[in-house]
């Protein structure tokens, strides 16, 4: 009998359990935010209905975008003021500009959401480190080259920044915001991307290069590129060769179950999707003209791709490779990001 109550005391709390956990998915809000390179504003889209539902104005030039893990936040790269714009969610408002050493690219915000790395296009580049508390630059770090791209390493541990210019990869480390190594690349560095180890510490980080239809692999403990390879051409479609600004692939991608690697094509408006570990291709979908950078919904079912020749920001199920919408934005989208906020 006593043994009965045990196991029907624990099955209720499993119950409650599992109901919890419900209502916490339940008390999240996800949010997909597009920048307007050639515009003024950003657009934030609902992925629940793959509708704009707010506008981000006041930001001339945008170039990245990124939003903080703790979900109260959103920073935007302000190319023509050489600022960080710091956006509210409750009201999708500039709350403040931070000014930066020179003209940025892109941002990313540390995993504990305490600090943003800016990266600094205007030579002799840097990236640029700001308290999220007092919304204050506080160093700017100098690295090799002009900042094209900069990102947190999934565990946290790391800055990783690329020049276009010198064709260096500068890794930060974060608990003391210095230099802890360096690798050049064959050409420039566009966008990046990372996987893990099972313990979750940075297994490679995959990086698409100037003038280089393909990827390459960097292997993160050893700094050592492992390999590389084109994506393939799409049969029946011919190579878009004009605006491509030196970068036939820009746009990155890989799912939290740590399976799916995601690559942009500008040369054919195409999204690739390769497994790991071992880079099979899966498929590929047509996305329009001039895809550029993927985000993606946090259970990692949709992609969200800004292709910047369509004025549009395309949804595409990862698990059927389809496109499911296509949504109107603004002039020239390009970078794009993925917000979880709680529910308000």
């Amino acid at each position: 009998m006593r043994t009965r109550t045990i196991l029907r005391l624990l099955s209720a709390a499993a119950i409650i359990g599992l109901a919890s956990s419900s209502i916490l998915a339940q008390a999240k809000k996800v949010y997909i935010i597009q920048t307007n390179a050639a515009g003024d504003n950003s657009h934030v889209i609902d992925p629940v209905t793959n509708k704009v539902i707010a506008t981000i104005e006041g930001t001339e030039v945008p170039h990245g975008v990124a939003a903080a893990p703790d979900g109260k936040r959103v920073y935007i790269t302000i190319e023509s003021k050489k600022a960080l714009g710091v956006v509210d969610p409750a009201t999708w408002k500039v709350v403040k500009e931070i000014p930066l050493s020179g003209r940025p690219n892109n941002v990313f915000v540390s995993k504990d959401s305490r600090k943003v790395y800016a990266g600094i296009a205007q030579a002799p580049g840097a990236v640029d480190v700001i308290d999220a508390a007092t919304m204050t630059n506080v160093k700017s770090v100098k690295v090799d080259g002009s900042v094209h791209n900069v990102y947190v390493t999934p565990d946290g541990k790391y800055a990783v920044s690329g020049s276009v210019q010198t064709g260096v990869i500068s890794v930060i480390d974060t608990a003391t915001d210095t230099v802890a190594w360096s690798l050049k690349e064959t050409s420039g560095i566009r966008p990046m991307i990372f996987d893990t180890n099972p313990d979750g510490s940075t297994r490679n980080i995959y990086v698409q290069l100037s003038d280089y239809h393909g990827i390459a692999v960097v292997d993160f403990a050893t700094h050592k590129e492992t390999r590389r390879w084109e994506l393939p051409a799409v049969p029946g479609e011919e190579k878009e060769l004009e605006g491509l600004q030196g970068a036939p692939a820009h746009g990155f991608a890989v799912t939290p179950d740590q399976k799916m690697l995601l690559a942009t094509s500008k040369w054919y408006g195409t999204l690739y999707a390769y497994s790991i570990p071992d880079y099979k291709l899966m498929g590929h979908v047509q996305v329009g003209s001039h895809p550029e950078w993927v985000t993606l919904t946090p259970d990692g079912a949709r992609a969200y791709v800004g292709v910047a020749g369509e004025d549009q920001t395309v949804a595409v199920d990862l698990k059927a490779l389809k496109v499911v919408a296509r949504i109107p934005v603004g002039n020239v989208p390009k970078r794009i990001g993925t917000l979880v906020m709680a529910a308000r």
